[in-house]
């Protein structure tokens, strides 16, 4: 097929600049307004082709919108998590400041973080931090969410399950 002959083709070259604009009357920033508007068309890519189906025909601006909304969502709350940092590392003596490449490495992996955690229920969350920031045993951590300590392996492993299809995809 195509790229002219593509279902998203004619979705792109009829709506694009309308997204574009929709996102920098948000964002009040043209080029994370041209990012964003390309991240909703390449998420509308990934997904299979019957998921584009008749809502993208009957109303493609709504549909680019709900879109478009869950990766401002994301992009807010990566801003949020950036500023946090930025704002602990400032409070850090100049000798302890990390060069640009460690803090480009710490950024990465604090957005991986916010990924899986955002991908996780409340109580897996919840246990899988009790787990490994404060080191709580299976037991402990049972007593605390008021479950039984195979429901806390259950969620353990609903969590490990989370981060490895997000590292490498659902497995065969």
């Amino acid at each position: 097929m195509s790229a002219a002959q593509h279902p998203l083709h004619s979705l792109y070259s009829e709506h694009h600049g309308w997204l574009q604009a929709w996102l920098r009357r948000r964002l009040r920033c043209t080029h994370d307004a041209a990012d964003l508007a390309q991240d909703t068309f390449v998420r509308l890519l990934a997904r299979p082709t019957s998921a584009e189906g008749n809502e993208v025909l009957r109303e493609p601006r709504a549909y680019l919108t709900t879109v478009a909304r869950g990766l401002l969502v994301d992009f807010w709350r990566r801003g949020e998590l950036e500023r946090a940092y930025l704002a602990d590392l400032a409070l850090q003596p100049e000798v302890l400041q990390p060069s640009p490449e460690e803090r480009l490495a710490a950024m990465q992996m604090l957005k991986a973080v916010d990924v899986l955690m955002q991908g996780l229920t409340p109580k897996t969350r919840a246990a899988w931090l009790m787990s490994r920031l404060d080191g709580l045993t299976h037991a402990e951590i049972a007593k605390q969410l008021q479950v039984s300590v195979p429901r806390v392996r259950q969620l353990l492993e609903n969590a490990m399950r989370h981060a490895y299809r997000l590292r490498f995809g659902a497995p065969q």
